[in-house]
């Protein structure tokens, strides 16, 4: 197969052996996958693979055609179509995935769309609903919500019955962001304004929660996703004691196969009906062959962009 290879915090695509599935897992061929900012942290050196992922190719999400399986999978066939987040080696032309892990892709989903959906929903909605416990009608704010986990957060936040506020910093994507559910969309700066917040999905980090904090409703749920700005902060733990206000966080990478799989079911059963019928999108800026890497990466550093850059076969 070929593969992305970081070396020295550089990009290359070489030749690799195949990967082969394990008793419980697809080999999957590749069409789609997804960039995120944990491959960006990776490529520096800052967020290693988990044991038995390969550790230096890239890639948490992957959409494609199940090419081979494992001796004790039950659900899917080869030619099935899948999509799944996996632990890394999604970048590549072959990968294998859990099939507790694995999800059908809806005939009306191209590719490039099922590449860019299975990390950015289920952390999503993982930190909105099992972590931020959002019920209809709170008041729920997004930071940094132009990004891929932002765009899927404030559609699932909006499809629930929340009043969601999303923080953007370009002009330009506010009403992008609007159409996508958001009630009001506003600059950082403008944060104050807009709350209290029952609910605040977390994307940007330093140069945000400081911010945020002094504005949350009593009984608050903030879950801290992104710390692209930075991830140390002073907080004053009055202000969470006056609200009675709690901060958590959470990734997925590091969950054991049954958290992964139980996250998995979580989207099949409430976010793939919506995507099936359109009620939700997902939003594709830009997509770069396997060989243009390096372009992706940068696109995707440079910011200013809505939705997902994806690499497809």
């Amino acid at each position: 197969m070929r593969a992305v290879v970081i070396k020295d915090k550089e990009l290359y695509v070489e030749e690799r052996p195949d990967p082969v599935p394990g008793d419980t897992e697809l080999l999957v061929a590749v069409r789609a996958a997804g960039l995120n900012g944990a491959d960006m942290i990776q490529r520096l050196g800052f967020y290693p693979a988990p044991p038995g992922v390969p550790a230096d190719i890239p890639g948490m999400e992957l959409a494609g055609e199940v090419v081979g399986i494992g001796s004790q999978v039950t659900r899917f066939a080869v030619g099935d179509r899948v999509m799944g987040v996996v632990g890394g080696g999604a970048q590549a032309t072959l990968a294998v995935i859990d099939e507790s892990h694995a999800l059908p892709v809806p005939s009306t989903l191209s590719w490039p769309e099922a590449g860019g959906f299975p990390e950015v929903f289920e952390t999503a909605h993982d930190a909105l609903f099992s972590q931020g416990e959002l019920t209809m009608g709170d008041r729920v704010l997004v930071t940094g919500a132009a990004g891929g986990v932002g765009t899927a957060g404030v559609q699932l936040a909006a499809a629930a019955g929340a009043v969601v506020v999303a923080t953007v910093r370009d002009p330009a994507r506010h009403a992008e962001v609007a159409a996508l559910g958001a009630a009001t969309v506003i600059d950082p700066s403008e944060v104050a304004e807009h709350g209290p917040y029952d609910v605040v999905l977390e994307l940007v980090g330093a140069a945000s929660l400081p911010d945020v904090l002094p504005h949350l409703a009593t009984g608050a749920r903030v879950v801290v996703i992104g710390v692209g700005s930075g991830s140390t902060v002073s907080v004053n733990l009055l202000t969470l004691m006056g609200a009675r206000a709690r901060i958590g966080g959470s990734t997925l990478r590091a969950r054991n196969r049954r958290e992964k799989g139980n996250v998995a079911a979580a989207v099949e059963a409430h976010v793939l009906p919506l995507l099936a019928s359109g009620r939700i999108t997902v939003p594709v800026c830009h997509t770069f062959a396997l060989d243009q890497v390096e372009a992706a990466y940068a696109q995707f550093g440079a910011g200013s962009k809505l939705g997902k850059i994806v690499l497809v076969a």
